[in-house]
């Protein structure tokens, strides 16, 4: 019998076909999503008023016209169910805000991502295309090996279920890459120049809490100069480690990987954060649900708090407060404008 599903197995196949969505999207709007939000927040007489629509809503389906390859399926269209899309959409929403936000960040981006991607995603976003977005991020940035993908029901099913740091932090290629260089006392040590690059942030909490900001006490100890044991193979010199610097420059915003942190370390969260000698605001935080296994998300606009949580009807609500019973996943902080 023959199939009426078209196999869509080539990357490059997929990316064609997301493409041609952009050859089609010619939407007029009078404002952008972020106008909106932004005016929405500026003309808000009730305190407690939610976005009058959702925004990024959880899952999506996205439907493909075939193309010439695959001229002989019947139908025309491929159907793509998208599923526990929370691990990217948090991220999403505030990478939008602050694309949005700050004037020259998209084209320091686009020297990591590329220019297409950036352009690309920020005019889907403005259109409240919000599926295609998703869409872009899965296949341009992502490998198959981070989402599970199969047919049901005569469709392709993507199931995102995971991890928000390995989903979208990771996929950042070297935005946020650091280094520090090494060098042992022995001139017998085997390997007595060396270089540590990491591509992600990953602060731990300090063994015993600091009377100060604990957050920054473990930014300084991650960015820090430090003289170790060497632990190569048979040396009994000293590692002489160097500040931790950013491989390309200071990167217009960077995310810190808080899932190691209990909550009774995280009574204070700093607006200003000194890492590798720059100076960062706070922009915006992704939080977990473990109950439900869900990720949701808040950002600064215009002075005010919001929450994000894709899963709700009303998905984006000013913070007066922060929200109960979620696990801080991340900070993301936007490097400060230099003075």
């Amino acid at each position: 019998m023959e199939s009426r599903f078209c196999v869509l197995s080539d990357t490059e196949d997929l990316r064609a076909l997301i493409s041609h969505t952009e050859n089609n999207l010619h939407i007029e709007r009078s404002k952008t999503l972020f106008e909106e939000i932004r005016a929405s927040i500026n003309n808000n007489e009730e305190e407690d008023r939610s976005f009058w629509r959702p925004v990024l809503p959880w899952g999506g389906v996205f439907t493909i016209k075939a193309g010439r390859k695959a001229i002989s399926c019947t139908p025309l269209y491929v159907k793509i169910n998208l599923k526990n899309t929370c691990t990217i959409d948090g991220f999403l929403v505030i990478l939008y805000v602050i694309l949005r936000d700050n004037q020259g960040f998209p084209r320091e981006l686009a020297v990591f991502l590329g220019k297409h991607f950036v352009e690309y995603f920020l005019r889907l976003m403005d259109s409240c295309d919000y599926t295609t977005a998703k869409m872009l991020w899965i296949w341009d940035r992502m490998s198959r090996r981070q989402y599970r993908s199969e047919i049901r029901k005569a469709a392709l099913e993507i199931d995102l279920f995971g991890n928000e740091h390995d989903n979208f932090t990771e996929n950042l290629e070297n935005l946020m890459a650091t280094m520090q260089e090494s060098l042992c006392t022995s001139c017998s040590c085997p390997a007595r120049f060396r270089e540590f690059i990491k591509t992600t942030i990953d602060i731990s909490p300090p063994h015993e809490l600091p009377l100060r900001d604990p957050i920054q006490s473990a930014a300084d100890e991650f960015s820090c100069p430090k003289l170790l044991h060497c632990s190569e193979l048979g040396c009994d010199g000293l590692r002489e480690i160097s500040q931790r610097a950013f491989c390309h420059g200071p990167p217009p915003f960077v995310i810190l990987n808080m899932q190691q942190w209990k909550s009774e370390e995280l009574s204070y969260v700093p607006y200003h954060l000194a890492l590798c000698q720059h100076r960062y605001l706070l922009e915006g935080a992704t939080l977990f649900n473990k109950e439900e296994h869900h990720y949701s998300a808040a950002f600064h606009i215009e002075g005010c708090w919001m929450h994000y949580d894709g899963l709700r009807s009303d998905n984006l609500i000013l913070l007066h407060k922060p929200p109960e019973l979620l696990l801080l996943s991340s900070l993301v902080y936007v490097r400060a404008a230099d003075k």
